[in-house]
């Protein structure tokens, strides 16, 4: 334990980064199914199968990082674990019913008949708009550091319905990426549209962020500390620029450049997690309590990490392949 330096040190640092990089990778696959569903009402009948067709190999696989994220957060930082689910124990459970509706929707919609296929539609925005609006409460109170007064639930709420326009927009961005023809047309429309909420989102989050305290703005203002973070957002604008540019001119001959706002986008919610990270680390609650505080001992740590070595590469090849294997365009999804 002691090869790499203090294991007191190193061990919290590497599962936080192991816990981000989950969350991340969370935010972004799972953002664009929950995207997908939440376009659902803006499709006409035969779109909405498609829709579906396009996330019908991915969706539920895209939840194992955010079991993986829960997972390390409890064994890594089980004081920080008890804080933060204690805090959010309301919008955790509006999460999960949304999610569960999802995946009971999304199966029953392929059997039910076409009179009640509607209904299970329905049930597959509502789950979506659910799972989306308390992730994006989620984040708002935990900017704000947990303490349920009324600004920060109005932050919070400010934050929810800019992470489900977010969401949206790269869901938007996958059906550009993974379908064709009139559908692929109003997925352009519909990117164009909601490019602009995921942009007044990072911009509401960017403003709120260092005044959550002197140590926060120290290092979002301080020189040379003020260094560090301005590549951030430069390269954001930069991209929304790219992605305005590309949406104008699209769709392409031959399908050409169909991927690029798919992954702009990832490279946006890439950046305003950077540019969190960056802002709250070391603290794993904000401004209360830091991951070596909340860290489990390093020798309990140490076992955990063996086996995180052994899961996380089986998840991420797991990813890889399955994402591989349904390259190309959406096709009809058939349960025969």
């Amino acid at each position: 334990m002691d090869y790499f330096g203090n294991p007191a040190v190193w061990l919290p640092w590497s599962f936080a980064a192991l816990m981000g990089l989950s969350i991340l990778i969370y935010v972004v696959l799972d953002g664009f199914d929950l995207g997908v569903g939440l376009l659902m009402p803006l499709a006409d009948e035969a779109q909405k199968d498609r829709l579906v067709a396009s996330i019908g190999p991915f969706w539920d696989a895209n939840e194992t990082w955010l079991v993986l994220a829960v997972g390390l957060l409890l064994v890594a930082f089980p004081t920080a674990h008890g804080e933060i689910l204690t805090s959010l124990y309301l919008p955790v459970f509006v999460m999960l019913i949304g999610l569960i509706l999802r995946g009971v929707s999304f199966e029953m919609r392929a059997k039910a008949p076409l009179a009640q296929k509607g209904l299970w539609n329905g049930a597959f925005f509502a789950g979506s708009l659910m799972a989306s609006l308390s992730q994006g409460f989620m984040l708002g109170m935990y900017i704000m550091g947990l303490t349920w007064t009324l600004p920060h639930v109005a932050f919070a709420l400010l934050t929810a319905v800019f992470l489900t326009v977010g969401y949206s927009f790269i869901g938007a961005a996958w059906l550009i990426w993974k379908t064709e023809g009139s559908l692929q047309t109003r997925a352009i429309g519909w990117a164009k549209g909601g490019i602009w909420g995921l942009v007044s989102g990072i911009a509401a989050i960017s403003l709120a962020t260092p005044f959550v305290s002197t140590r926060i703005f120290d290092k979002w203002f301080s020189w040379p500390e003020a260094l560090y973070l301005s590549p951030l957002p430069i390269i954001s604008g930069a991209l929304v620029v790219f992605l305005w540019w590309q949406l104008s001119r699209m769709p392409h001959k031959n399908d050409r450049w169909s991927w690029t706002p798919f992954a702009a986008a990832m490279g946006l919610f890439t950046l305003a997690y950077g540019g969190m990270a960056y802002s709250f680390y070391p603290y794993v609650v904000p401004e209360k309590i830091t991951i070596y505080e909340a860290a489990s001992a390093p020798e309990s740590l140490f076992i955990i990490l063996l086996g995180t070595l052994f899961v996380l590469p089986a998840i991420l090849g797991y990813t890889v392949l399955s994402y591989y294997i349904f390259r190309g365009k959406a096709t009809e999804l058939k349960y025969d």
